[in-house]
């Protein structure tokens, strides 16, 4: 019984891949409850079910904020949240506490870059359309113009943001011929030589780029950043992705410029809010893929997420090095 009172309590709030949860469940000092559900937990079960954790791992859909902190207690020492974004936990508030935070980044950078690229093809050469219209009857003869796109071969390519996601999804277009890259940011990076990366102002980079990619970090000066001018200064023929996060884009300005043919066409990744409505505009027009953000998502990518997720707040419950700890 005195070895019991001893046991620090987790919660896990939604299912996680294995690799984590054995992870958790082989800790003898941990007694780790689970939200047993694929679908989000309901706030006021979230609410009840946090009371008295020492330890909380949570996925990008939870909302960890101040009512979730003051229903955990004082007794919580670390939050692990299985992503590389942290938008949803109140920083400040926890910070405030002395809470300690475990992330995933890195581990995802491969799997992201990688749906990048096949975003960008399936966008600029029309794949998800071509499918449509082999499933309806669509195809009935072949057309010079019929569903034609656009090629990377030749092409300028700007990423807004060469961290380590923007350089993995420059080293993976270059193959294709892109003739040139331009990039955007706080500052020069030494690495962009690697793909012969041009630091540019953003003016220039939407002016002259065929394709824009938004890999950024979500931030007060990139929140909104992609908005009705944003996109005025763009080519008629150009290509907009953003597998970053959905509020750095103004939606309804994104809409405006796909339906006046202000640019050429979209592919989004993330959006505001996630999951988007099934009414949105954005989901009625030809020229804009929407994925349900699943950059991360390969089998081995989210089971080493969840290894690290697992990890992280082991470490942070016993007040020791995490291997990937936020800096508060």
């Amino acid at each position: 019984m005195q070895g019991a009172q001893k046991l620090m309590n987790v919660f896990v709030t939604r299912r996680i891949p294995g690799e984590g949860m054995r992870i958790l469940s082989q800790c003898e000092t941990c007694k780790v409850s689970l939200w047993d559900s694929d679908e989000p937990i309901p706030r006021s079960e979230l609410l009840q079910r946090v009371s008295g954790a020492h330890g909380l791992l949570c996925l990008l859909s939870e909302r960890i904020d101040a009512e979730v902190l003051d229903a955990a207690g004082p007794n919580l020492k670390v939050i692990s949240t299985l992503s590389v974004g942290f938008d949803h936990l109140a920083i400040d508030e926890i910070k405030k506490r002395g809470i300690r935070v475990g992330y995933t980044p890195d581990v995802l950078t491969d799997a992201t870059a990688e749906l990048t690229v096949a975003l960008l093809l399936a966008t600029a050469r029309r794949i998800p359309e071509g499918v449509e219209e082999v499933k309806n009857g669509g195809w009935r003869s072949w057309k010079s113009l019929w569903l034609c796109g656009y090629g990377l071969s030749g092409s300028t390519v700007g990423v807004i943001g060469l961290g380590r996601i923007g350089m993995a999804i420059a080293r993976r277009l270059k193959p294709f011929g892109v003739e040139k890259l331009l990039y955007s940011g706080r500052t020069a990076k030494p690495q962009a030589a690697e793909v012969e990366g041009e630091f540019v102002p953003l003016d220039r980079l939407l002016s002259e780029s065929d394709f824009i990619i938004v890999s950024c970090s979500l931030t007060p000066e990139t929140q909104g950043l992609c908005n009705k001018a944003f996109f005025s200064k763009m080519k008629k023929t150009a290509i907009f992705i953003n597998t970053s996060r959905g509020a750095v884009v103004n939606q309804e300005d994104l809409y405006e410029a796909l339906s006046s043919g202000q640019i050429a066409a979209a592919g989004l990744d993330v959006t505001t809010p996630e999951p988007l409505p099934t009414d949105h505009p954005l989901l009625t027009l030809k020229n804009c893929v929407i994925l349900p953000h699943i950059g991360s998502a390969t089998y081995s990518t989210r089971g080493i997420m969840s290894e690290l997720a697992a990890n992280n707040l082991l470490a942070g419950l016993s007040g020791t090095g995490m291997p990937k700890e936020l800096i508060l």
